[in-house]
């Protein structure tokens, strides 16, 4: 029990710890140069257009109090305590993601890396709308559990904002790939593990839940 315990407490601290290190990320953009961020790898035409930063301001900074947010989401004992606090933040979850994801999906198409890496970032935010969406309705129509099994895809593709700054060095460093190459591969990357993850503990949890209990 107490192992349990303990392995419990290990993953909401990693949990935590990158979902509030990447969800403060955007603050980096406050105080650094274009030119040491991802913007360094657009054209000025691009930038220098009406459309572009906004939108793309938007879906980082949403993006990363979605992350902050949704976090807590999991947390038993903070929806037992204070139900209102938990149901606020859900609130503010999907709020987050709806704007992340639509600003999202309209920089998708002028993504680095071409077609390849548009598609990509084009199935996240199309997924993590989707699965996002299809969380809150559960919960208006009272359906708890399936509402809880849908947040966990939702914030699993959330977390592509931690995997993407995970595998991009491991792409670039560990394998030597160049950036454009590199990133090609992480627009996918980045979530569908994360999703096929999600899918795996779900099976995992309703098999558990279907076993019969001694009495």
């Amino acid at each position: 029990m107490k192992t349990a315990k303990l392995t419990t407490n290990i993953q909401w601290f990693f949990l935590a710890f990158f979902a509030i290190g990447v969800g403060l990320y955007p603050l980096i953009y406050l105080v650094s140069p274009t030119e040491h961020t991802l913007l360094g790898q657009k054209t000025q035409d691009l930038l220098a257009t009406i459309f572009y930063l906004p939108v793309f301001y938007c879906h980082i900074g949403f993006g990363g109090l979605a992350l902050l947010t949704g976090w807590s989401q999991f947390s038993k004992k903070l929806r037992a305590k204070n139900l209102g606090l938990h149901k606020l933040l859900g609130k503010i979850y999907v709020g987050s993601v709806v704007i992340s994801g639509v600003a999202g999906l309209s920089i998708a198409f002028y993504a680095t890396g071409g077609i390849l890496a548009q598609t990509g970032f084009m199935g996240l935010a199309l997924a993590w709308l989707y699965t996002t969406i299809m969380a809150f309705i559960k919960v208006r129509k009272k359906q708890i559990s399936v509402h809880q099994d849908w947040m966990i895809r939702s914030y699993a593709l959330c977390f592509a904002a931690v995997t993407l700054r995970i595998w991009m060095p491991v792409m670039q460093i560990g394998l030597s790939m160049d950036f454009i190459p590199a990133y090609k591969v992480v627009a996918w990357l980045c979530w569908v593990p994360n999703l096929l993850a999600a899918e795996f503990l779900l099976i995992s949890k309703n098999k558990l839940s279907s076993k019969p209990t001694l009495r």
